[in-house]
């Protein structure tokens, strides 16, 4: 389960980048509001995605809730799954 997480953790990450750096100047600066749709929808699905498995590894990996809170608070912010990836799952196969 852990290497779906890493994937999971991966994809939300480069989603999120990708809805505030390319779609969202795409909808404000050229007023094409389809990218944010799209994006939006597939990090949305993946951000959930990541808070279930951050929830079912948590006693799996045995994370204190510190651990644990600091997990789903990067999944919001940019280049945060990376960081927990390097942080907390680098070293587990």
């Amino acid at each position: 389960m852990l290497k779906f997480f890493k994937i999971v953790a991966l994809l939300e990450g480069i989603s999120l980048l990708l809805l505030f750096f390319v779609a969202m100047p795409l909808k404000y600066v050229w007023d094409k509001p389809e990218y944010v749709r799209t994006v939006g929808m597939a990090h949305g699905l993946l951000f959930i995605l990541y808070i279930i498995l951050a929830f079912m590894l948590k006693s799996e990996r045995g994370w204190n809730s510190k651990q644990f809170a600091l997990v789903c608070f990067a999944s919001v912010l940019p280049f945060g799954t990376f960081y927990i990836d390097w942080k907390y799952l680098r070293s587990a196969s």
